[in-house]
Formats: C-alpha cells, sequence, structure tokens
C-alpha cells in the first residue's frame, strides 16, 4: 500500500511554482510595448554608432582640410616673425618714394609699451588666470578648447569666445586679420604653434600685454597696451598697479567698449557696474585657480575702484589741417585694401562701387587695419619734388585772385562764423610712361584735394574728346577747314568765340586748336558724333565722370558738363598724346608691405590702346603751336627749359570760374587747375588775366621741378614720325589740293599760298566747292565770292555776337553754363564755355 501510493504520488502531474514578479516587470507588459522598446534600443544603439563614424569621418574630413590648408600657407621664418612681434606701434607708416617718411597712420588709438619686468606680478598673474590660465604649461593651442569652439560655430550653442589661448591672440592681433573662417582658424593655430615654438612664454605674453586693446582713458581715447591703460585710468605705471586695479584692467581684453568706464568724450559712463562686476569676476578666477589667497581675494573686493579712476579730462588733437600729402596716400591706401577686402568676400570692384552701403562697410575695415596693423604703405611721390611745388604754390598763391571773406550762420545754434574763400588750386604731375604721381599741389587752404574735384574742364576737353578723336577716325587733316560762322545748332543753340565774337570764316584745324575757338569745334564734334563713338575714347583714356547726358549734348565739346572732369582725369587724358597714343591709370600708391615685409599689394601698369601712334604725332604738333602762337603763349614764354617738345591746352568755362593749363613734355605731363570753392551759395569767379596767370604759375612749377630732376622732362626724346602720317600739300584757303573750282556757274583756279596738312587715314583731295565742314551754303558764297575781290561782304570780318546778331543765343548760354554745369536736358541745349585767345 505504502508502495503503491508512493508510485502513485510519483505519477503526478508537479505543480507549477508560483514566482513574484515586480509590479513594473517588462516580462508584464503586454507584447507591443516589448517590441517597440526593443525596436527603440536598437535605433539608439544604431543611432550611437552612426554618429561615431560620422564624428570620425568629419574629424578626418577636418583634418584632412587643415593639412591643405597648411601645405597651401607659406610658413613665416623666425626672422619674418620676430621683424613682426617687435612692430608693436601697428599704425600704418606712409612712405614717399625712395623710403623717405611722410608719418604714420593717425588714430586716436594710444599705446606705451613696456617690458614684462615692469609690469605688475598681480596683473600678469590675473591676465593669465582671465585668458588662458594653461598658460605656462600649454603648446599655444588647447586641442579640448578648439573642440569646444568648433562645436560652438557648427550648432550655434554655447560661448562664440573660447578656444584662442594668449599665443593665439597674439597672433590674430599681430599676424592675421579678424576674419572668423575655418581657414584663418587653421593658419592662426598653425602659427601659434610656431610662436610656442620659438619664443619664450614670458616674450609671448609681454607681447599681448603690449598689443592687446583695453578700452579708453580718462579723455576719451581708445588705448592698447597695460602701460597706457594703466596711466590713462588709474594715472600710474603699470609696475604700480595693485591686485584690484590690476583685475580691473585684466577684465577689459573680453569687451572693451562694454568694461571701459569712460565715454568718447571722456566723461564716466552713466553705470560702471559692467566693469566692475567683470572686476570681481577675475578676482573669482585668482582665487580658484590659487594665484590669491582668501585674504588678499576679500581685500581687493573691498577696494574702493571709483575712487582710484582718474577723473574725466580732455584729448588734444593731432591732426593737421593742411596734411594733402598724408590724407591722399593714406586714402588711396584705404581704397586699395577695401578693394582687396570686398574681393576676398566675393565682390567685384564695380559693386563695390556700385554700393555705398557695401563701400562704407569696407573702408570702415580697411581704415581698421591702417591704424592696427602696422602696413608700409610705399607711394610714387617724390618728397623733393613735393616739397618743391610747395614753396612755389606759397610763393603765388597771393597772385591768383582776390580772398572774399564772409559770414555762414550755424543752423543749430544761431550764430555766425567768419569763413574765407581764397582762390583754389589742383595740380597733379605724371609721369608719362607709367602713370606715377610724382608730385602735386591740393590746395591754397583748407583740406580738400582739389586734383580729386571735378570741375568744368572749359576748353581743355578739345583734343581729347573733339580732335583727337577727329583724327584719329580719318574725317580731318590738320588743315581741314571748320566754318566759324553764325550758326545755330539746334533747338536755340548757339555759341560765339572769346570776348563774344565770331571770326566769320572757314579757320583750319590747327589754328582753331590752338586759338581753342569754340564754333568749328562746335561744328566738328557735331559731324564727329555721327560716326563716332566718342565715348568710348575718353573711357579708354580713363575719363570716367562725364554722363551720358554729357555725352548727347554738343556742349560738352566747350567743357559743358554735368559734375565735371578731375584734374587728374584731364592729366592722364592729355598725356595720351606724349605717350604716343596709349594711356595708363595714373596711381599713387606703388605697393603695400605688411609687417613683416610681405607685398600685399604691388601696383601693375595696364597699357591702354586709344589713338593710333600717326594720330598721336599729329596732335602733338597741332598742339606744339599752343605754346608757340596760341592761347598757352605765356607758359611758353616763361619755362626755363627748352620748349620745343612742349605740347599744351588751356581752358576757360564761362565768367572765369574755372581756368586750366595742361603740358606736356615726352616725359612728364602737368595740369594745373584755379578757381574758387564757391561753396554755401557763393558765385565768385576770377579775373580774365587769370589765364595769363595761371600759364606763369605752371611754368614756375615745371620750372622748379626741371632744376631738381631735368630727366625727368626727357625733352630729347623727340617723337618719330610714323609712317602711316600723310603729307600733303593744300591751299591755305580750302585746307584742300589747289585746282579748279565751278561755284554758281563761277571757274576759280586755286593756285594762292599752301600748307602741309598731316593726316591719317584720310588723304585730302582737290578743292571742291563745299570743302569744309560745318559750312552753310550761304557760307560758301561769301567765301567763293570773296575771292574775286571788291564786293562789300562780310567774309572774314570778325563781328560781335550782337553784331551777328547772337544777343539772345549768348544769354541763354551765359545762363545755362557753369563751373558744374546742369546741362540741359535736351541734346541741343547744353551749357556752353568761352575760350580765352592769349
Amino acid at each position: 500500500m505504502r508502495e503503491s501510493k508512493h508510485h502513485q504520488k510519483k505519477q503526478q502531474a508537479p505543480k507549477a511554482q508560483k514566482v513574484a514578479l515586480p509590479p513594473f516587470s517588462k516580462a508584464t507588459w503586454p507584447l507591443y510595448l516589448r517590441v517597440a522598446l526593443h525596436t527603440l534600443r536598437s535605433l539608439i544603439y544604431y543611432s550611437v554608432g552612426l554618429a561615431l563614424i560620422l564624428l570620425a569621418f568629419g574629424v578626418g574630413l577636418l583634418g584632412g582640410y587643415f593639412a591643405s590648408i597648411i601645405n597651401d600657407t607659406a610658413v613665416p621664418t623666425k626672422a619674418e616673425m620676430t621683424r613682426t612681434l617687435a612692430n608693436v606701434d601697428t599704425s600704418t607708416q606712409l612712405f614717399y618714394a625712395n623710403n623717405q617718411s611722410i608719418g604714420h597712420v593717425k588714430s586716436d588709438l594710444l599705446r606705451d609699451t613696456v617690458s614684462l619686468d615692469k609690469v605688475s606680478p598681480w596683473l600678469q598673474k590675473a591676465i593669465v588666470a582671465t585668458e588662458d590660465e594653461d598658460f605656462w604649461t600649454n603648446h599655444g593651442v588647447v586641442p579640448k578648447a578648439l573642440i569646444r569652439a568648433v562645436f560652438a560655430e557648427v550648432t550655434g550653442l554655447g560661448s562664440q569666445t573660447g578656444g584662442s589661448t594668449l599665443t593665439q591672440q597674439v597672433v590674430k592681433l599681430q599676424f592675421l586679420n579678424s576674419q572668423t573662417t575655418f581657414k584663418r582658424k587653421a593658419v592662426e593655430i598653425m602659427y601659434a604653434l610656431r610662436l610656442n615654438h620659438h619664443y619664450s612664454k614670458a616674450r609671448i605674453l609681454e607681447e599681448y600685454l603690449n598689443i592687446i586693446t583695453l578700452g579708453r582713458n580718462h579723455t576719451g581715447q581708445n588705448i592698447a597696451g597695460v602701460e597706457t591703460a594703466a596711466l590713462g585710468l588709474f594715472g600710474k605705471h603699470a609696475k604700480d598697479l595693485n591686485l584690484a586695479e590690476s583685475a580691473y584692467i585684466a577684465g577689459l581684453p573680453q569687451s572693451p567698449s562694454v568694461y571701459t568706464p569712460y565715454t568718447n568724450t571722456g566723461a564716466f559712463k552713466s553705470d560702471l557696474s559692467a566693469g566692475f562686476n567683470r572686476e570681481k569676476t577675475v578676482l573669482f578666477r585668482m582665487y580658484r585657480a590659487g594665484t590669491i589667497t582668501k585674504a588678499e581675494y576679500d581685500e581687493a573686493k573691498a577696494f574702493d575702484l571709483k575712487a582710484a579712476l582718474l577723473t574725466p579730462g580732455n584729448a588734444e588733437s593731432t591732426v593737421s589741417s593742411d596734411d594733402y600729402v598724408y590724407t591722399m596716400v593714406q586714402s588711396e591706401a584705404q581704397t586699395i585694401l577695401a578693394q582687396q577686402l570686398a574681393k576676398a568676400d566675393g565682390y567685384t570692384k564695380t559693386q563695390l562701387e556700385g554700393s555705398s552701403s557695401l563701400t562704407q562697410t569696407y573702408d570702415k575695415d580697411a581704415s581698421k587695419l591702417l591704424a592696427t596693423k602696422g602696413y608700409q604703405v610705399h607711394s610714387t611721390l617724390n618728397k623733393p619734388i613735393y616739397d618743391a611745388m610747395q614753396k612755389v604754390v606759397a610763393n603765388y598763391k597771393g597772385s591768383f585772385g582776390y580772398t572774399y571773406t564772409g559770414y555762414v550762420k550755424d543752423s543749430v545754434t544761431g550764430g555766425y562764423t567768419k569763413t574765407s574763400a581764397p582762390v583754389q588750386n589742383g595740380t597733379v604731375l605724371l609721369d608719362n610712361q607709367t602713370g606715377a604721381i610724382l608730385g602735386f599741389v591740393g590746395g591754397t587752404a583748407g583740406q580738400v584735394n582739389h586734383i580729386y574735384t571735378k570741375r568744368s574742364p572749359g576748353s581743355s576737353i578739345k583734343p581729347t574728346l573733339v580732335y583727337g578723336p577727329a583724327i584719329d577716325s580719318g574725317i580731318i587733316s590738320s588743315r581741314t577747314m571748320l566754318a566759324d560762322f553764325k550758326k545755330d545748332f539746334g533747338g536755340g543753340y548757339s555759341v560765339t568765340d572769346y570776348g563774344n565774337t565770331i571770326l566769320n570764316k572757314f579757320v583750319d584745324a590747327t589754328t582753331a586748336l590752338k586759338n581753342s575757338l569754340n564754333i568749328p569745334t562746335v561744328n566738328l564734334y557735331q559731324e564727329l558724333r555721327k560716326s563716332v563713338d566718342v565715348k568710348a575714347y575718353m573711357t579708354k583714356m580713363g575719363v570716367t565722370t562725364l554722363t551720358d547726358n554729357d555725352y548727347a549734348t554738343l556742349g560738352l565739346a566747350l567743357g559743358g558738363t554735368d559734375y565735371g572732369e578731375t584734374v587728374q582725369e584731364a592729366a592722364s587724358a592729355f598725356a595720351t598724346f606724349a605717350r604716343g597714343g596709349s594711356n595708363v591709370s595714373p596711381y599713387v600708391i606703388d605697393r603695400i608691405e605688411d609687417p613683416s615685409g610681405k607685398v600685399i599689394y604691388q601696383h601693375k601698369t595696364v597699357t591702354r590702346h586709344v589713338f593710333s601712334k600717326a594720330t598721336a604725332y599729329i596732335l602733338t604738333q597741332m598742339l606744339h603751336q599752343t605754346v608757340t602762337s596760341g592761347t598757352g603763349i605765356y607758359a611758353g614764354e616763361n619755362v626755363n627749359f627748352n620748349a620745343s617738345n612742349l605740347i599744351a591746352k588751356t581752358g576757360t568755362s564761362n565768367d572765369y570760374k574755372d581756368l586750366w593749363f595742361i603740358g606736356s613734355t615726352p616725359g612728364i605731363t602737368m595740369a594745373s587747375w584755379m578757381g574758387y570753392d564757391n561753396a554755401n551759395g557763393a558765385n565768385h569767379t576770377l579775373s580774365s588775366s587769370g589765364s595769363a596767370i595761371n600759364q606763369r604759375y605752371w611754368a614756375a612749377l615745371a620750372n622748379a621741378v626741371y632744376a631738381l630732376d631735368p630727366k625727368l622732362f626727357a625733352l630729347s626724346d623727340t617723337m618719330q614720325r610714323p609712317s602711316a602720317v600723310k603729307s600733303t600739300t593744300v591751299n591755305a584757303e580750302t585746307g584742300l589740293k589747289n585746282g579748279d573750282v565751278t561755284y554758281n556757274g563761277k571757274t576759280f583756279s586755286l593756285t594762292g599760298s599752301t600748307a602741309e596738312a598731316l593726316s591719317y587715314g584720310y588723304t585730302p583731295g582737290v578743292t571742291q566747292a563745299q570743302f569744309g565742314i560745318g559750312g552753310t551754303t550761304a557760307n560758301y558764297t561769301d567765301f567763293w565770292a570773296s575771292l574775286q575781290g571788291g564786293n562789300d561782304d562780310s567774309y572774314g570780318q570778325k563781328k560781335s555776337g550782337d553784331e551777328a546778331d547772337q544777343t539772345d543765343a549768348a544769354k541763354a548760354d551765359e545762363a545755362n553754363s557753369s563751373s558744374s554745369s546742369s546741362a540741359a536736358s535736351s541734346s541741343s541745349t547744353a551749357p556752353t564755355t568761352t575760350e580765352a585767345n592769349q
């Protein structure tokens, strides 16, 4: 029984054991939740794995990019780095030609350098604790800080200021620009490692302490360097600063404009708490780093910084009011650097010049570079020549004309200020072959450089705009006849010659040019525009200030413009003839070097073909007559050198508001303009003797330059006559060959006096009944009748504009003309100028 029972017990199925489960065990979850959890866990694993793969790929990519940058970057030598580090005075230096100093770029940034042993140990410790706590042990860069900075840059999260050691900051301030690109950061790292390798930590710290910007001093001036800050904030040397003062200065570099206690006037800011709170942050970092004790920390926190700061004062101005040469070179260098910065950002020169906002942005950046980067700007200006020209203008300006005085009301205060308005002068001297500006006169007073101001060119524009293109296009020869008769050019537009006169005859092109006759020139310009793009000629000569409206008006032939032409433009365009028909742009900056001596800009001369050599030769022959028997005779008579190769052109705008004289020898071209600024609505004019005064002044300038360097003038370099120049013997009255001419049933045999006509692409033929440009049937009738003699015709009898019934036209001409004339909108009523026949 027992066995049977036992056997029966063994045959029974075992009972399931109950196990207690946690209330939130996965085993109790529904199946779909367990599947979801498993899927989520898998996704996380895969995501982490992918992230690690992408991270590795990114690190490799960045490493490769970094390596490529390093490979393409020139590594500075230790000597170059030493030279750059030594250039703590980071203001750019300007030079004349031949390395003669002009001076440093002016800035309100004050800086006094000091050796490390003359800096308070408190300040040294405060800077290190605040800016680079591992400075004394790192290798110039801190990898973890770099990774943090890159992460912040990519994600936009976290601090935007981390990642730069003191060594890197020295590199950024002394060697590189402030752009925040990965490429610049890579170069910065490379330079920092090299700097750390070559120089001691003490030398690097000293450099940093001398170059860092630190806000404003008690006179409102920007300051840099701890010595300047100590003197400008607390009135003591850097070596004498206490702990609290040192901590205050050490806190400034993070944001000088925010933490500085003074405004730009030197007054205290209304709220100084930002700077004081920053000082306490610096003290805490020093305490945390073990640099100072708890007692020192507490004592410094309790120090009265406000009482220690200097009371506000006034800064003294060091800017010269008449330093034309400094302003010119600094301004030109700033323009070049602005263009380089814009180009680096993908903007073209045209885009930059076409946007005022872009121009302002890059001009500001370029100005900052000049004030802080220690460049060397080498100009083309010859100091002895420049100085000689200043002496001449100082001696002659009293004879230029009357100096007007007046009073201008201040719109804000209501008070009146006395003003003075002397005759101004702008003169520029160019090297014909290179375009280099060798010397100039910016003005007789004030700060405006008048070689850049736009003024009516008067008749000085005639050779480049009218006669040059007409010869080059084969429209005329040097003896082609041009009509000088009363004429309505359309829309009531008429002109007269100088003195409101009309010659009432045909004159040849050379005579019309040397005597600067107006009516013949307008006749020629009207004919020229029918088939020639004169704007293309002027543009190739570098004249860009003329407007489309200018080119649409006949008055442009006499200098009537919307805004005018600069002296520099006019000189460069005129030099085209002395150069043999090609043009190069004028320039004053030869090269710019960075502190290490590396050339970052070098001027490159670009030659533009404008006229044929034949045209240039013919124009030099015509323009030489100006100084021998034309309107420029006073200059020709007063130069101290052989004037056989001197060519020139005068220019006078209406009412003698603008007087010009431009002259060239084979070596140089010099243009002189005189006139009043006519600010505040003034309308002052020069006297009728002004042209002669300007010519004598021009001759005095030329003589002074010639005495210094006769070779510049290249007087023996006579232009050889090109084979393309055609020489034709023509009748002196018709500009064509002698022969038989029938007019109104009468035959005339021309056998009178002859002249040599020079031409290019055109050969004068036998005289025709209508032989000139701009003549009417009535004009030719008078001409041929005059050959018979004995009649009462008026051909060749000079008349006044009134006698020629030109009164209304002359009044309209006078009313519509000004030195920066507002040309009439119609194409036939442009303002005109008259030319002094002297």
